[in-house]
């Protein structure tokens, strides 16, 4: 197969990139840049073969799997994957003839099994063949799956999303999006809006997956699919709910608090009615941005319409634990530690995962540092991220840890307490355990 680029749609070739990650990760300080320079290649190549944007020349995969301390794994599987899009395109050429192709097909997935059987070395790693094996029998034949199946794999997705590794979730989710992409190619037009609404809501958790991993320019080009899915499928709903979720997660460093506010003002152009989520957006975006009063009259507005037992959307993303989430990050960005750990308290009661709870710990760092106590909410803000464990410090974490550290005076930014803090966010995350 030829090192062009892949396509704006997930392929079998996203597996072999997430393997090569796990196996770079496993390696202690082997980062991207390091493995570059053993590799004598340029980092951002690595960069989007992990990524699956594009495959790796032939040549490349002997030296790639010595580097990545792969022990054969990802030589194994590039000849499986290269031995797989061999089968699909001889089965593209036959056009009319693929009844013809259909023995040939069945020995190649017999084939491609029985190398999966043997390849223990690859549950070793901590990696495991099920993705690879439903992804081979994708690329082998076309599954069909009905509506109701796709909404079960959205909640199934949106609940990994919130219990699981982001890396374990990419990869499971490149597997229904390949498979969904498939299936909307060959769909009815009867069926086509009800697969589209899928592919809204799994391209937009697949987004802040991304976001997660900090990988936002692929995480930008999800959020497209998704609002051109939302938008195809002519769902006011799901259309307001997708420029939600891009505008809400854009704030941890995918784009600036003005773009931020950009995104929000187009949304809200949907609509005529003002939208809660978009102004606990909103508030938060101004706050960071320092307008604090105008933050607060936001959060105040948003106080006054909110109901605190809204029905969740259809798809399950929202939750009113986001209005106590914004609560806590808007008081204590004001330094209203009273109002701020009433907030925080109400996030710990209500979350469903450990994300809001841990920004939360970091909010009251925040608002200790506001309130002029720098050395004990660097300790606080240090204490709470280095409890984590490794596959949990992700962009979303950092990202506001970063925002306790901005909050320290410019004078004050040289204390050791902020020079130590400032060592432990720079710690590169984990991306998946």
């Amino acid at each position: 197969m030829s090192a062009d680029p892949i396509g704006p749609h997930a392929s079998p070739w996203h597996l072999f990139g997430a393997v090569m990650r796990h196996c770079r990760e496993s390696r202690p300080n082997l980062g991207l840049r390091r493995a570059a320079s053993q590799m004598y290649t340029d980092f951002s190549n690595l960069a989007k073969w992990e990524r699956g944007e594009r495959v790796p020349p032939p040549d490349m995969i002997t030296r790639l799997d010595q580097v990545y301390g792969a022990h054969g794994i990802l030589a194994a599987l590039y000849d499986t994957l290269e031995r797989l899009h061999a089968a699909e395109s001889q089965r593209s050429k036959a056009g009319t003839h693929c009844e013809k192709r259909n023995g040939d097909d069945d020995m190649e997935r017999r084939a491609a099994l029985q190398f999966l059987a043997g390849l223990g070395t690859l549950s070793a790693l901590g990696v495991s063949s099920e993705p690879l094996r439903q992804l081979l029998d994708l690329s082998l034949g076309h599954e069909h799956r009905s509506l109701e199946d796709w909404d079960r794999a959205c909640a199934d997705h949106l609940h990994a999303l919130r219990t699981r590794p982001p890396a374990q979730v990419a990869t499971d989710l490149l597997i229904d999006l390949y498979a969904l992409r498939r299936q909307l190619d060959a769909a009815t037009s009867a069926d086509e809006i009800e697969l589209q609404r899928s592919m809204a809501v799994l391209s937009s958790i697949h987004a802040i997956v991304l976001t997660y991993l900090d990988d936002h320019g692929m995480a930008i080009r999800w959020w497209r699919t998704a609002r051109q899915a939302a938008d195809t499928s002519g769902d006011l709903t799901l259309r307001l709910l997708v420029r939600c979720e891009e505008a809400g997660h854009g704030l941890y460093g995918q784009r600036s608090p003005q773009s931020v506010l950009e995104l929000v003002r187009r949304a809200q152009q949907l609509t005529r009615e003002p939208d809660v989520d978009l102004m606990t957006t909103e508030a938060k975006a101004l706050s960071m941005l320092g307008r604090n009063d105008q933050a607060l009259d936001t959060l105040h507005a948003l106080q006054a319409i909110a109901d605190r037992d809204v029905v969740p959307d259809a798809y399950g993303f929202w939750t009113p634990n986001r209005i106590y989430f914004t609560e806590s990050w808007v008081y204590a960005a004001a330094g209203q530690d009273s109002a701020a750990e009433t907030a925080r308290s109400n996030v710990l009661k209500h979350s469903r995962s450990y994300i809001h709870p841990v920004n939360a710990d970091l909010h009251r760092a925040l608002c200790t540092v506001v309130q002029g106590g720098i050395d004990e909410g660097m300790h606080q803000a240090a204490t709470t991220i280095d409890a984590l464990k490794p596959s949990q410090r992700i962009r979303h974490i950092n990202e506001t840890g970063h925002l306790v550290l901005r909050a320290v005076p410019q004078d004050q930014q040289d204390r050791p307490s902020v020079t130590e803090f400032r060592k432990v966010l720079s710690l590169e995350p984990a991306r998946g355990a």
